[in-house]
């Protein structure tokens, strides 16, 4: 791990002649809870940067007010801190919102984009109760909602076989500063407004992927992200919740990898 002066915890591994790939995690989790799995396999073929949110995993909390554009800017920095002209941006949930961001702000500097599990338009009246639940949500912080997170995850499969890596997930959220939790959370209800049908449109090879029985990031809101992006391709992973990476790491470590190695 390293810490960078803006105290933004990191990892680079892979080949430094490898092409670059950013790996961008979601709300509550960390670098290493999301992609510890992946991360070693796609560094097989890739310099694989990962890092946590402010407030998440090891790194510092952010000041100030937070949006897109100020987490936008904490890729961008990292990245010419460690000499990465260009990178292929991966992004789970809240992160799939992020690198969308960077490449509508700094469409040179991104090769590609994969978007994991990532919430779209929304139906106003749904909107409007995502956000009050946001807001609500704040003062209890991410203790008060666990449980009921935890159900919309994971399958009860996994949750009955896996105890174990449920209790690593419960246990890094609770780990989350509440402040952080709370800011990154009505980001992940409010910010996908400024995502729909944006101008000028994004244009970049993207693969974006869900899974079916994903109730926040549904089938229907991964399709309606595709068809906003001219270069894109839609896949829908059978059976899984919202964290299926981490049910099925293998599942979409491959298909990223194909998909990165054609566009990386």
């Amino acid at each position: 791990m390293a810490l960078s002066p803006d105290g933004t915890a990191y990892d680079l591994i892979g080949s430094a002649d490898a092409p670059a790939i950013v790996l961008i995690h979601g709300l509550g989790l960390s670098r290493n809870s999301t992609w510890g799995v992946i991360a070693p396999l796609l560094a097989q073929r890739f310099r694989v940067l990962s890092y946590d949110l402010p407030g998440h995993g090891e790194s510092a909390p952010h000041t100030g007010p937070l949006t897109l554009t100020t987490l936008a800017t904490q890729i961008i920095t990292l990245m010419d801190r460690l000499g990465l002209p260009k990178a292929a941006l991966t992004g789970f949930s809240l992160g799939g919102m992020i690198n969308r961001r960077v490449a509508l702000d700094h469409p040179t500097r991104v090769s590609a984009v994969a978007i994991l599990n990532s919430p779209h338009e929304r139906a106003p009246e749904l909107q409007a109760r995502v956000e009050e639940q946001a807001r609500d949500a704040s003062a209890g912080g991410p203790a008060a909602t666990i449980d009921a997170a935890l159900d919309r995850w994971f399958t009860p499969e996994f949750r009955s076989q896996s105890p174990a890596e449920v209790e690593a997930i419960r246990k890094t959220v609770l780990a989350t500063d509440p402040a952080s939790y709370a800011a990154h959370r009505l980001l992940l209800a409010q910010g996908v407004t400024e995502l729909i049908q944006p101008t000028p449109p994004l244009h970049l090879p993207a693969l974006v992927m869900t899974c079916e029985n994903d109730s926040g990031s549904t089938p229907e809101m991964a399709h309606a992200i595709a068809r906003e992006i001219a270069q894109s391709h839609c896949l829908i992973l059978p059976g899984l919740r919202h964290l299926g990476l981490i049910e099925a790491p293998q599942a979409f470590a491959g298909r990223l990898t194909q998909f990165l190695s054609q566009h990386a």
